[in-house]
């Protein structure tokens, strides 16, 4: 299983890669796949002749169909929507312009090192019902982070339609275990990658010491840890206030004390790891997110020469 996440992986990754280098290039922007389905139902549906309404331009391009297949996003600029909707309506002595494929840049192993290596990541960890993402997002707010939650890219992944790890993602989650690294550092890199960003927040995650490794060794060194210290008994109150309304299958009694068990057990540590090498920013979570911030924001100011 695991090879085939690598293989799928990296095919993923590469074909990203060669469309986010082209969108730097020629203009693209990224759509997500749902964005672009729906633009071509519309399409579909106000076209009258339907030999001209099959096969819309949209996703008869065999580039952009494999990506969207595999990570969800298409790349697609208005000049290139025009032209193919040229071809599409051209006449021919088949009554339509042949479907061509467009050329992607080749993007080399360097390259994607580079543009990782440009790219500023700090680990954000705590128990769950620490607050982390309120925090991120007054970070996005004041720093310009890109913020990256592992488990909300898990929990896209499983629901996406043809997922092949869907299932394995939503009972491992289920059950308050670890997903397999593999699996979430090819999800977080992606994301990175097709942000187009270079300073990120990654949310709950490493969550265990290989995972903290393997992407430091294969994705880029992250810049420190932000941890955010909270008593189990504050977490579980905040967390089954949360479960009333998230609607999450982990949000109930039973899988929060296994993801109490698992932090204490396999995160924390890697959390001791970084601290002994002078990389972990802890963060007292009891109080309001208000003053919780205030104390967040000093540390960022001071690292990121910074006046919020």
């Amino acid at each position: 299983m695991l090879a085939s996440v690598r293989a799928s992986a990296t095919a993923s990754a590469a074909l990203r890669r060669s469309l986010i280098v082209s969108s730097q290039t020629n203009g693209r922007r990224l759509f997500s796949a749902s964005a672009i389905q729906r633009a071509a139902q519309d399409k579909a549906s106000s076209t009258t002749s339907s030999s001209s309404s099959k096969g819309s331009s949209w996703l008869t391009i065999t580039a952009l169909t494999a990506l969207a297949a595999t990570s969800g996003y298409y790349l697609f600029s208005p000049f290139e929507g025009k032209q193919a909707a040229k071809k599409e309506s051209a006449p021919s002595g088949t009554g339509r312009a042949p479907q061509e494929t467009p050329s992607l840049p080749k993007v080399t192993e360097t390259d994607r090192k580079k543009a990782l290596l440009e790219m500023t990541v700090i680990f954000v960890l705590g128990g769950p019902g620490a607050g982390k993402g309120t925090q991120c997002a007054n970070l996005v707010r004041d720093f310009g982070f890109i913020h990256l939650s592992a488990g909300d890219l898990l929990r896209a992944e499983q629901e996406r339609p043809g997922s092949q790890y869907g299932e394995l993602i939503k009972t491992y989650i289920k059950e308050g275990n670890i997903v397999p690294m593999e699996v979430t550092i090819a999800l977080l890199e992606n994301a990175m990658l097709a942000s187009g960003q270079k300073r990120f927040l990654i949310d709950g995650f490493p969550r265990k010491m290989d995972q903290a490794l393997k992407f430091e060794e294969t994705v880029v060194p992250s810049e420190f840890t932000l941890y955010f210290e909270c008593p189990e008994e504050v977490m579980l109150k905040r967390l089954m206030k949360r479960g009333e309304t998230s609607g999450r299958a982990d949000d109930n009694i039973e899988s929060i004390k296994k993801r109490f068990r698992t932090f204490t057990e396999t995160s924390y540590p890697v959390i001791e790891y970084y601290n002994k090498s002078g990389k972990v920013h802890t963060v007292s979570c009891v109080d309001s997110p208000e003053v919780v911030y205030d104390r967040v924001k000093k540390i960022f100011n001071k690292l990121f020469n910074e006046n919020k």
